[in-house]
């Protein structure tokens, strides 16, 4: 049994907590100070805490939530909504449930912070939409927006969101409410997934197998294929089970669950495409595309590698892609990524802000468009400024010797920004973004000795178990912390014990319990969807099934194959290499090209040369049974072993080949080793 705070301890918080609550006309969740003690309910939550229904509620005090702007643009030029949007792909698997997130309305629930639950509701808000004359966007069928421009022959479509299924679906309800067109061009912002990946969606019935977009204009910025393609190659399997905690896929949509994601409801996993592009924009100019006349701002480097904005002059609308959103972005995304240049950004932003353009509305790649050039530019300043300060004060207490968590500890956000609801960490937080900035400069070494050599988690937590008398005294400690409120605190206690008795079952429940009220106060949405996922897999074990490779398939059949051999270099097993020396010719017998690998000192280098006639084996396959083989789709010694397949020279040896190549599963522990 968890050990229950007493009611003396709690009172003060539950007279705070529940007259709050009632002048607010809400209904607490908690009436009892027993129910404080942080016990899981039949679903498998606990109750939010008096500590964090005072905690939410004083962030309501803190904002102006009784300004309705954001509703009122959210829904300016509405034209029709899906009232059933369910997406299925092939085999019935549910791809996109905007339907999961009705429970979103009215006053926000205590296990919810007010201030994301306003997010929330925001984001909730979908259909088709008028912009201005000649553009329109579909908001909610997938994290990201779907904007289109009426061409003089069809439909410019920008950004055809994450997955073939959700891209259909929107595009289908396009026609059918303002009337069928074709796609005349498609322009893809910058190198992100929910960008680019339901390209091929957007074929219809019509279209030609061999080339379905023969004659349509594929637009994107330089060095689009090889980003696009490259961050979910290399790394792609630890971002993808991470993922899973950033976006919280395992957990229900509710009140106590998943909510939204900051950016929008949530992705799409569906199948992901790629297309390339035609027209590559290499630096700031204009365009004339199917009759509308663009003028592209590069702004790569900022927050995507390869990204560009653009402006309409004929509608005087700006499209800030994914440059500016309604709310702070991430300098660093939390399912992992290369750090983002703070600077460039703030920079790019300003750029966009001196155009001298007579900007009638913003639009952009996630949420809801303003109206009006003073608006538009207060939005754009203070956009600007958030990513600067950041950077500026980072950099000034990184001088001043602070590590990253006392940057993080100690930055503060001026009230211009911080009571501004377009620049909330909704998505990013000051706090991680600063850290980011740290990481930017000096890397992960906080410079003191202790920290340059550690004991492994694993290694350490037993030593600190040990010190602290075992698990009762800190399962006891814990609970006092928590009685008090000090949930950071007790959650870094306790994950000691777990971390060194991962079958403990008493302290990986209180540990799931600290975690839930975590993320019933967190305003960031990956930072709820991180803590909740923690505390769902504390109680239920990490998952059986990873995100699927398959459906990355076409990401990897696209991606040059110079960054797919480097992948493979990466799943080298070191130790299982030792003393081996292999040869190998791969003659893509599809593209007539041949690569010679090389594994020697346990390192495995590539290069695109002729046959090599000293190779142990040669392997004549096709490109995609090759990716099939790569990922898992095919079996090694099936495909090796089988009439379809002209080997020259030694199985065995491409048989041994293979076997030094980790088989990476995504399903690795998190919270537990």
């Amino acid at each position: 049994m968890l050990k229950k705070t007493t009611k003396k301890t709690l009172k003060p918080y539950m007279l705070a907590g529940v007259t709050t609550l009632l002048l607010l006309g809400c209904q607490p969740e908690i009436t009892s100070p027993e129910l404080s003690s942080l016990v899981a309910d039949s679903e498998g939550f606990t109750p939010a805490s008096l500590h964090t229904v005072a905690a939410n509620q004083a962030v309501r005090s803190q904002l102006p939530f009784d300004d309705v702007q954001d509703f009122e643009d959210a829904k300016r030029g509405f034209i029709a909504r899906m009232d059933e949007l369910t997406v299925l792909d092939s085999e019935g698997n549910t791809v996109w449930d905007r339907t999961a997130y009705d429970f979103i309305k009215g006053e926000a629930p205590t296990s919810v912070n007010p201030s994301l639950w306003r997010q929330a509701s925001l984001n909730n808000i979908d259909g088709l939409f008028e912009v201005t004359e000649g553009v329109y966007q579909l908001r909610g069928f997938d994290l990201a927006n779907m904007t289109v421009i009426e061409g003089e022959t069809g439909w410019i479509i920008i950004d055809p969101l994450t997955t073939a299924e959700t891209a259909n679906v929107a595009f289908e309800f396009l026609n059918k409410t303002l009337g069928a067109r074709p796609v005349s061009a498609i322009i893809f912002t910058h190198s992100h997934m929910d960008h680019f990946g339901g390209a091929l969606g957007l074929l219809d019935e019509n279209a030609q197998v061999e080339d379905p977009f023969e004659g349509v204009d594929i637009i994107a910025p330089a060095g689009f294929m090889h980003e696009a393609t490259s961050e979910n190659v290399t790394a792609g399997t630890a971002m993808s089970r991470r993922a899973m905690y950033m976006y919280g896929k395992q957990l229900p949509r509710s009140k106590r669950g998943h909510i939204d994601s900051g950016l929008g409801k949530e992705p799409a996993f569906g199948q992901f495409g790629i297309l390339s592009p035609t027209l590559v924009v290499e630096q700031d100019s204009s365009m004339m595309i199917d009759g509308v006349p663009f003028e592209f701002q590069i702004v790569s480097g900022s927050e995507a590698p390869a990204e560009f904005t653009f402006y309409l002059p004929e509608q005087q609308a700006y499209c800030g892609a994914e440059l500016v959103s309604k709310n702070m972005h991430n300098l660093y995304t939390l399912r992992g990524a290369k750090v983002r240049d703070a600077l460039t950004w703030s920079r790019a932003i300003d750029d966009a802000l001196n155009s001298q353009r007579d900007t009638k509305v913003y639009f952009g790649s996630h949420h809801w468009p303003i109206w009006g050039q003073e608006r538009v530019n207060e939005f754009l300043e203070k956009q600007r400024d958030t990513y600067k300060y950041i950077h500026d004060q980072a950099v000034r207490m990184l001088n001043a010797g602070l590590t990253p968590a006392e940057i993080a500890e100690q930055i503060q956000m001026p009230p211009s920004l911080s009571n501004t609801f377009a620049t909330r960490g909704y998505y990013g937080t000051a706090k991680h973004n600063a850290k980011a900035v740290y990481q930017a400069y000096l890397g992960w070494y906080d410079a003191n000795p202790v920290n340059l050599d550690p004991l492994p988690a694993t290694a350490s937590a037993v030593k600190y178990v040990e010190l602290m008398g075992g698990a009762d005294k800190i399962i006891a400690a814990a609970n006092k912390a928590v009685a008090a409120g000090e949930y950071r605190w007790a959650a870094e206690l306790v994950n000691h014990l777990v971390v060194a008795e991962p079958k403990h079952n008493e302290a990986k429940a209180l540990l799931a319990s600290i975690y839930d009220q975590l993320g019933y106060q967190a305003e960031s949405a990956p930072w709820r969807d991180v803590y909740l996922t923690a505390a769902y897999e504390l109680r239920h074990g990490s998952p059986e099934k990873g995100i699927d490779l398959a459906s990355m398939k076409s990401i990897l059949l696209h991606s040059p194959l110079d960054n797919f051999m480097q992948s493979m270099a990466t799943r080298v097993i070191g130790p299982e290499a030792f003393g081996e020396e292999f040869e190998l010719n791969i003659y893509f017998i599809d593209l007539e090209q041949n690569y010679v690998l090389s594994l020697k000192n346990a390192v495995l280098h590539h290069k695109l040369a002729p046959k090599s006639a000293k190779a142990n084996a040669t392997l004549n396959i096709s490109h995609e049974l090759f990716v099939d083989l790569i990922i898992g789709k095919a079996g090694v010694k099936e495909v090796l072993f089988s009439d379809e397949l002209e080997i020259e020279g030694s199985k065995l040896d491409l048989v041994s080949f293979f076997s030094t190549l980790d088989k990476p599963k995504g399903v690795f522990n998190i919270v537990t080793p």
